[in-house]
């Protein structure tokens, strides 16, 4: 009797070990993960690097869309993975060699994710435009049928910044809607137009509890940019008009990555402005200033004709909406999209019965871990992480 009590006992402290180690994985994967993107340094980041999974980039490949082929790139990590998960840059001119998304991709991997990156070629080109969401959409449709990727017959997205809205918006297409695990928007808007007025003006929705910092001029210059042939200057000005934002925005871009570099292309910004008649110069000298004041207003008038009100950009605005669970993260002082926005978002899909996973974290600025906090707030990111990695 005792002995079969012994072995009751034993059996029970196997299964609760086993109960243990099942929940306490994606946190430790999560955790891990975490202390891979931050960069924290020393030896808690050299044991997080070591017992995260090699990953092999796989040779670039490309995938059949309604917009043409487009460059992929897949990183596969050693042994079995729990879920393939598309991996969509916001806008950047470098698409899938930006090396914040390759860092990004591989410690996905590293903590058992087949990631698949790919860029939206309008968003490369500093344009949101409705033929992105179909781009995730055939993007999606093409992985679920390659062999070995989903097993399940579903995947995971995750969408930064404006990828991360208009990820929402695809994964609740019906031809996707039920191949689609969860969806992760980064940073990312409810309302395109609502966004777009933010970021000429400072004026977002308020919600008690959010604040909304004034906008970043990286925001209006692309939207400069994409309003360029929409009557702002004479259509002989655009052309030029929108290389020497070219110029502004790529030398942004590349204070991250060489700042003497940086600082050529800004100058060299500079000199093309005096090279532009008017109103072109103007405009360009306002980019090159980063003078949002002047340059907002003077963009208000034409915001609607940049047919932002699609429903294709923004999910507020969408007949349909994901079946699969949606994650939410965003920079408590995002100023390129507020965080307001994903409180929104949250609300609103909750309305249509979705499940919803919203985080707002001091830890991130615009869809960059580049913070330190308390170890609440590192905990808080931590298991917003590992809900997702156990999906």
């Amino acid at each position: 009797m005792a002995e079969r009590r012994g072995w009751r006992v034993l059996g029970a402290v196997v299964v609760i070990a086993l109960l243990f180690s099942y929940l306490a994985t994606p946190y430790l994967r999560a955790a891990s993960l975490f202390v891979r993107i931050a960069h924290v340094g020393g030896q808690l980041e050299a044991l997080a690097t070591r017992h995260a999974d090699k990953v092999t980039i796989q040779p670039r490949h490309m995938v059949p869309t309604r917009r043409g082929d487009v460059p992929a790139q897949f990183y596969r990590p050693e042994g079995t993975f729990s879920r393939t998960v598309l991996l969509i840059p916001g806008i950047h001119s470098m698409g899938i060699d930006e090396p914040r998304l390759t860092a990004l991709a591989r410690d996905l991997a590293g903590s058992g994710v087949m990631v698949m990156t790919m860029a939206l070629p309008d968003l490369q080109h500093y344009q949101v435009t409705p033929e992105s969401t179909d781009v995730i959409e055939d993007a999606v449709s093409w992985m679920v049928k390659q062999p070995g990727l989903a097993p399940d017959g579903r995947l995971g997205i995750v969408g930064i910044s404006f990828a991360g809205g208009l990820s929402v918006v695809a994964a609740g297409r019906p031809s996707i809607r039920d191949k689609v695990a969860y969806v992760l928007s980064f940073g990312g808007h409810a309302d395109m137009p609502r966004v777009m007025r933010y970021l000429a003006t400072g004026e977002e929705t308020h919600v008690p509890g959010v604040e909304t910092l004034p906008p970043h001029d990286y925001g209006v210059a692309v939207i400069l940019y994409g309003l360029a042939d929409q009557g702002i200057v004479p259509p002989d000005q655009v052309a030029r008009l929108r290389q020497g934002i070219e110029m502004f925005l790529y030398a942004s871009q590349l204070t991250l990555v060489d700042i003497n570099l940086a600082n050529q292309m800004f100058e060299k910004a500079r000199t093309f402005a005096k090279t532009l008649p008017e109103p072109a110069a103007t405009y360009m000298t306002y980019v090159n200033d980063r003078n949002v004041k002047k340059l907002g207003p003077a963009l208000v008038p034409y915001l609607e004709a940049a047919g932002a009100d699609s429903p294709s950009l923004s999910a507020e605005r969408s007949p349909t909406v994901p079946a699969a669970p949606v994650f939410l993260l965003h920079g408590s002082g995002d100023t390129v999209i507020p965080p307001v926005e994903s409180v929104l978002l949250a609300d609103h899909l909750r309305g249509k019965g979705v499940e919803v996973h919203l985080l707002l974290s001091d830890l991130i600025t615009h869809a960059e871990l580049d913070r330190r906090a308390a170890a609440s707030e590192t905990w808080r990111l931590v298991s917003f992480w590992a809900n997702v990695l156990k999906r």
